[in-house]
């Protein structure tokens, strides 16, 4: 009796329309499970409530309920349907929603609009404008989803444990898998929740040390990664023949004269087999061919969204005196600038590079020291991506001539033909 007692402080039972306007009043978060009359509520998910509760400890904006949708006008899509539905009420609007008992996101969810509400009360953020989610029939919100599942995309997550992370070895892991053409689609630094990694780490969850590697993983930062394969490179067989009838044949140039008259295709790689032959894996963890964007959702929220927007990948340049005397200084301001850092390189441009590189600067009298002060030493080359790329990169650099900046900048004084030197590219 004692336990059933416990059950319904935990969860509110919502059964008639009434109760669920009552609901909708709570101040802060409500975690609604949406059962069928036949088949209950979700009784697997309410030890995790149960211990969020606790861990939490946040009463007056966090609160549980179950609502039969039987029994509710409101919740009429959701009639007939065997899979466990869980919503997610801030102050009466509805904001999220997650079909099955998928532990590991629901717990995400919680903590994340939890943190909301703290940041909110705290005066540290200004509350985020949701859109409030439309109920549909689930029949037709399912063919919508399976028509973007059905897209013929496969995707790898990579996560960089914290021990890397420590070593500093993000950036040389990021590097190789780029190299090797594989493209990193979204990425996040995270401090992982235990169920996140027994989610992902589910296979191993037999093997004796468990326990320990649940700590270990959840001790420190990790590096997220969503990796696709890319486009793969194909073998050139239609480059030009050597005009030499007698020049003598290697064994590889039978062997791709064979593979091309049989239409052979080399096999590429997997990203679980490159990471392991550049002995990375020991450092690194991926799951391969994941189709289901929830199973990605766990660890990379909103995964759909950030795929339908527009990414821009550009190259800049630092040239040598900035990237000696503030370094640090810029690479900060192009993170907050909402720019992905995909790859650094520290450089030495040649004569030739630095005027290839400045070309349209060179009818300046200022050009002859422009290079003289781009080849003086190690400059850093920046692989960068974000939405609308190159146009915020044109923003943040601002003006790169006089001219300009009178234009870009009209009531500035005082400019002189040695401010027109270009610091980034």
């Amino acid at each position: 009796m004692a336990s059933k007692k416990r059950e319904i402080q935990l969860q509110a039972a919502i059964n008639n329309q009434s109760l669920w306007e009552e609901m909708l009043q709570n101040k802060g978060l409500t975690v609604i499970d949406v059962y069928q009359a036949w088949c209950g509520p979700c009784k697997a998910m309410q030890t995790l409530f149960r211990k969020l509760k606790n861990e939490l400890n946040e009463d007056e904006i966090l609160h549980f309920a179950v609502a039969e949708a039987d029994s509710i006008v409101t919740l009429q899509p959701f009639r007939d349907k065997c899979e466990p539905v869980f919503l997610f009420s801030v102050n009466g609007k509805i904001v999220a929603k997650i079909k099955g008992a998928n532990a590991p996101l629901v717990s995400q969810k919680i903590i994340t609009l939890i943190n909301e509400e703290r940041k909110i009360a705290a005066g540290e953020m200004v509350r985020p404008q949701y859109h409030e989610i439309v109920f549909v029939d689930s029949d037709s919100e399912d063919a919508g989803e399976a028509s973007y599942e059905s897209v013929d995309q496969l995707y790898s997550i990579a996560i960089i444990k914290p021990n890397a992370v420590i070593a500093r070895k993000v950036q040389e892991i990021k590097e190789k898998i780029i190299d090797a053409e594989f493209v990193i689609e979204a990425e996040d630094k995270k401090l992982l929740t235990e169920e996140q990694v027994r989610y992902f780490y589910s296979r191993r969850a037999d093997q004796p040390d468990f326990e320990d590697f649940v700590s270990f993983m959840t001790s420190g930062l990790s590096y997220i990664l969503v990796v696709s394969q890319g486009k793969e490179k194909q073998p050139s067989w239609d480059e030009s023949e050597s005009n030499s009838e007698t020049e003598s044949k290697e064994p590889w140039d039978d062997h791709q004269e064979t593979a091309k008259s049989l239409g052979m295709k080399q096999k590429r790689e997997s990203f679980q087999e490159y990471l392991e032959r550049q002995q990375i894996s020991q450092f690194c963890d991926a799951e391969e061919n994941i189709s289901n964007t929830k199973f990605i959702d766990v660890f990379i929220p909103h995964f759909k969204k950030i795929k339908g927007i527009k990414l821009e990948k550009i190259l800049a340049l630092l040239r040598p005196a900035l990237f000696n005397e503030r370094k640090e200084d810029v690479l900060n301001i192009i993170q907050d600038e909402g720019f992905k850092i995909l790859m650094q390189r520290q450089i030495v441009l040649s004569e030739e590079e630095a005027k290839t590189l400045c070309m349209e600067y060179e009818n300046k009298d200022y050009f002859g020291n422009l290079i003289e002060n781009m080849t003086s030493g190690p400059s850093l080359a920046l692989v960068l991506v974000r939405e609308n790329g190159l146009g915020h990169w044109k923003q943040l650099i601002g003006p790169s001539t006089v001219e300009e900046a009178k234009e870009y900048l009209p009531d500035r004084v005082g400019l002189k033909s040695g401010e027109e030197k270009p610091s980034f590219k």
